[in-house]
């Protein structure tokens, strides 16, 4: 019988076995791990830890900077009566951006589940300072609709269909920005040459010169006062044109 890979659990995270990836798609999250975890029902790996996000700074997740880290995160309202959650952190807070996605399953289009992208900001609000950590929460769609339920099994005593926590699921990274070398490379091909001294010069007088109207002196690509400093030409074509009287 073959046996399947296990993770090893390494600092509070599951890791996977050297040469596995965990690439799931959004459908995959909100159905296979997010819907079983708001169920109770048994996920297919155990490789996304519970974690509190209010405890910690995006850098201080566990787990490597350089991945994408993925959490159980229970939400919390930020007001006893109110409906918004509390997005703050220990030095700075997550702020939405933009409006939610709905994923819907491939199969019978329903929509299952809803993507929201926050960005991590330090400080206090509204003057917070803008990072690179983007968030993507993923949560259940409606836990009271049909795409959302689990049926339960025939002589099963778990109630599967009670949602156990308002529970998301998190995928915390941190974008790249390119390198001055990168964007000095993308400018250097968009604004011409540069010299020797690495200072790029712009050719404003060949462009000036070849906008006027001198269609005989400046045919070719190079500007008009370079032809003209050629006398040779235009000394022996004077000459033969006053040898005949």
């Amino acid at each position: 019988m073959e046996r399947k890979p296990s993770a090893v659990a390494r600092h509070g995270v599951l890791r996977l076995p050297p040469g596995f990836r965990f690439h799931p798609t959004d459908e995959e999250l909100v159905v296979q791990y997010l819907k079983r975890k708001v169920f109770s029902c048994p996920l297919p790996a155990s490789i996304i830890p519970d974690i509190n996000l209010g405890n910690f700074d995006p850098w201080d997740l566990p787990g490597g900077c350089e991945e994408e880290r993925y959490f159980f995160n229970q939400r919390e309202a930020k007001y006893p009566n109110g409906s918004r959650s509390n997005r703050a952190a220990r030095s700075g807070y997550w702020k939405a951006t933009g409006k939610d996605k709905q994923i819907k399953s491939a199969g019978f289009s329903q929509v299952v589940g809803m993507k929201k992208v926050l960005v991590f900001y330090r400080g206090k609000p509204p003057s917070g300072i803008k990072t690179d950590w983007i968030m993507h929460e993923y949560r259940l769609a409606c836990p009271e609709t049909k795409a959302c339920i689990f049926p339960q099994r025939k002589n099963s005593t778990h109630n599967s269909v009670i949602p156990n926590g308002d529970w998301v699921l998190c995928r915390i990274f941190k974008k790249k920005r390119a390198t001055n070398m990168e964007i000095d490379a993308e400018e250097g091909e968009q604004e011409g040459p540069i010299a020797n001294n690495g200072i790029r010069f712009i050719d404003f007088m060949g462009q000036r010169d070849r906008d006027q109207s001198h269609p005989s002196s400046c045919i070719s690509n190079s500007s008009c006062v370079t032809e003209l400093s050629d006398g040779s030409s235009n000394g022996e074509e004077n000459s033969s044109s006053r040898s005949i009287p």
